[in-house]
């Protein structure tokens, strides 16, 4: 895994996992990489190394299960991790000899903690090479001494926005920035550039570094110069008081990684290298035994790339491949899907009653191209091929062959019925026809089907170009066959599927809607509205459940109800119907004719509607944040129970990839049915009856729960 060769006196480790698909550092490849440098220090005919990669990448970063694995043992053991690495690396820069990454490829995390003990980096210009230390996104932080080199190398704050943010970037940018010294256009000249820099600079030292007189070895340097600023500078002052605020704004203090990364560096930069190394490691130790680290590291890491691969896909079915796509309906939902899927090659015909409005859903497209060209992410000749792979059209007959078709007109039944009795005869053989309901059964959407066989829901989000997660539902008689043809194709067009069986609502629709209502129910609690919206954000939803309704629409919310209530699936006595009933008689229907919960003043950011207080008056005694918050995450989180229990969500990692990526139900628990876990069955099921005597039977806990739990 771990190639050494020494070719004129310099010595090339080149990395090469054959265990992993990437180049990752584990229990495995960290002793051989260690025992590549030893052997090079070691020789005396050896006058420098060159660090590499035989594969596309450099090295992407640590091993997550390694991570998981010491996650619940004791902290001790995670120290263990973190200072081993610490004391290979600080090896590379102590060691007497130059060494220079010559960075092939993405270097992620670890992987670029190695170039940064480096004495030297050169990257290959390669556009599709990341660089950067990426662990805040997974609720870890740079262990291997990525808090104390950076800003020793690039300033304070240069570097603060690269670790609270985990920004990936290009090699270009990765050179104005200063993460890397040089840049090399080919794969021969980055070796060369590496050698003739390890001959130039016999005897290279870190500039937060200086030979001990008594020893003659390399230490850590005492109060060294940070560029731009030390800690206690104006410059250093203002970075961690901004850095602090920003942080716990964006976070709401649910998030721990980043205040211990701004504790690394303004701790660590106040001491040597190898005292600010020690204190790195144990912050590392106290977020990497998280539950947060944990939960991200299981749902948003290791169980999205699973999702990503289709885990959830037939395993008998060959591969397929939509090659001609058909959509019903341009409006913003068909305009979105029509984009995407002809940014990943597809053939599109987007059809709608006119020829003028299909070609609107067309302009849709354009617009979103224009916006990419000028930020410099596509170019006009790119845009017009993506453009013209776009036919708009308003007659059947252009549908002919298609391998899919989607239908994303209105969600009404009878439309939906004619408009798939018209064009299902236009399918290629064994074509399938899609419905992007969000809420209505697809067993009784695929009664109109002469194939109910290869009916399918294909439930997207909107935005589509910038929403990844896709909802695939599977009516009574879809086979198999019309599920991965619907698999395949989220993942061609660069989407997350997830599989859900067929209910009213189905998984996220179901689930988002609990966050909404119990928004509405606290309203008619009495509670007051602006303590409602900060703990939905305060429990780390995206917007308050006022807000999203608004996005949503209450006139939606209504008809939603309404056709629950006419199907006898829904009481008349159900708070989304009245409230929203209240709300459409008002003209108040939300954001789109800006009115709803809130006003939407021209020019001006939204407020909430003076008018609430007189249609839901205060109650003398308000709940605190927490019990507030408590209502809105554990609603939707029994919600996601009652889905798994009745086997509407197929898996366990689609709930939580689901809940996360659909609706926005905070990632540092892992997902709404991760929720569970992170606060521990036992405290659910309490809570739950607590909040059920208090509040209503929507929050009493399932048998299998008080089974789990044993109360």
């Amino acid at each position: 895994m771990i190639h050494y060769t020494v070719d004129q006196q310099i010595a090339v480790i080149s990395w090469e996992m054959t265990s992993a698909p990437m180049n990752v550092l584990n229990d495995d490849s960290i002793p051989a990489f260690e025992a590549a440098l030893l052997r090079a220090y070691a020789d005396d005919e050896v006058k420098g190394i060159i660090i590499t990669s035989n594969k596309p990448e450099f090295v992407a970063g640590a091993d997550l299960k390694m991570i998981l694995r010491n996650n619940d043992k004791e902290p001790a053991e995670m120290l263990k991790v973190s200072s081993e690495l610490n004391r290979v690396f600080r090896s590379i820069e102590t060691s007497g000899k130059p060494t220079v990454a010559a960075i092939n490829g993405t270097a992620l995390g670890g992987g670029y903690e190695i170039c940064l003990a480096c004495h030297h980096r050169i990257a290959l210009n390669n556009p599709k090479t990341l660089i950067g230390l990426v662990e805040v996104t997974i609720g870890l932080l740079p262990g291997a001494g990525g808090t104390q080199r950076l800003p020793r190398m690039i300033g304070i704050q240069a570097a603060l926005p690269l670790l609270l943010e985990g920004k990936k970037v290009g090699v270009q940018e990765a050179l104005k920035l200063g993460m890397v010294d040089a840049i090399a256009d080919r794969p021969e000249a980055l070796i060369a550039d590496a050698r003739a820099w390890i001959e130039a600079n016999p005897n290279p030292l870190k500039p937060w570094d200086e030979i001990d007189r008594k020893t003659g070895k390399i230490v850590g340097k005492e109060n060294y110069k940070v560029p731009g600023g030390n800690v206690q500078s104006v410059v250093g002052a203002q970075a961690f008081g901004a850095g602090t605020a920003i942080v716990m704004d964006k976070t709401k203090g649910n998030y721990p990684a980043p205040i211990e990364i701004l504790s690394c560096v303004y701790e660590g930069l106040q001491v040597n290298i190898d005292r600010g190394l020690v204190i790195e490691a144990r912050h590392f130790v106290k977020v990497a035994t998280s539950k947060v680290a944990k939960s991200l590291i299981q749902t948003m890491f290791l169980g999205l790339n699973e999702a990503n691969k289709g885990v959830s896909r037939p395993k008998d079915v060959p591969k397929t491949d939509v090659a001609k796509l058909g959509i019903l309906g341009a409006g913003m939902m068909g305009s979105g899907i029509a984009y995407v899927s002809a940014l990943a090659g597809i053939d599109v015909v987007l059809k709608d009653v006119s020829l003028e409005s299909a070609e609107r859903g067309k302009s849709y497209s354009r617009n979103v191209l224009t916006k990419r060209i000028e930020g410099g992410q596509s170019t006009p000749a790119k845009a017009d091929e993506i453009l013209n792979q776009i036919i708009p059209a308003d007659s059947m007959e252009a549908l002919q062959g298609c391998d899919l078709i989607i239908e994303a007109v209105f969600e009404n039944r009878e439309l939906k019925a004619d408009v798939t009795r018209q064009t299902e005869p236009m399918l290629a053989p064994n074509g399938v026809f899609a419905s992007n309901t969000s809420t209505l059964p697809i067993s009784g959407l695929a009664q109109a089907s002469a194939k109910p066989e290869n009916f399918i829901g294909i439930h997207f989000f909107s935005p589509v170009d910038k929403m990844m997660l896709v909802e695939i539902i599977v009516g009574r008689q879809t086979s198999d066959y019309a599920l991965a043809v619907a698999m395949d194709y989220a993942r061609k067009i660069r989407k997350t599927p997830i599989v859900v069986n067929d209910s009213r609502g189905f998984y996220t629709s179901r689930c988002f809607s609990a966050y909404s209502s119990e928004g509405m129910e606290l309203l008619k609690d009495g509670v007051n509205p602006i303590l409602i919206e900060n703990a939905g954000k305060n429990a780390g939803m995206p917007v308050g459940p006022l807000a999203v309704t608004d996005e949503v629409s209450l006139d939606l919310v209504y008809k939603i109800s309404g056709q629950g209530i006419a199907d006898g699936a829904v009481s008349k006595t159900d708070t989304s119907y009245e409230v929203s009933e209240k709300f459409v008689k008002l003209g108040r229907s939300g954001k789109k004719v800006k009115a709803g919960f809130y006003d939407y003043p021209e020019g001006n950011p939204k407020q909430l509607w003076a008018g609430l207080g007189d249609l839901f008056p205060l109650a003398d005694a308000q709940p605190t944040l927490d019990e507030v918050k408590a209502r809105l995450l554990y609603r939707q989180a029994i919600e996601a129970v009652r889905c798994f229990e009745e086997n509407v969500v197929r898996t366990k990692l689609d709930a939580d990839i689901g809940s996360i990526l659909g609706w926005g139900f905070p990632a540092y628990t892992g997902g709404a049915l991760s929720f569970v876990d992170f606060v521990g069955v036992t405290t659910f099921v309490e809570t739950c009856d607590r909040l059920a005597d208090t509040y209503g039977e929507r929050f009493r806990p399932t048998r299998a729960l008080r089974e789990r739990a044993k109360v």
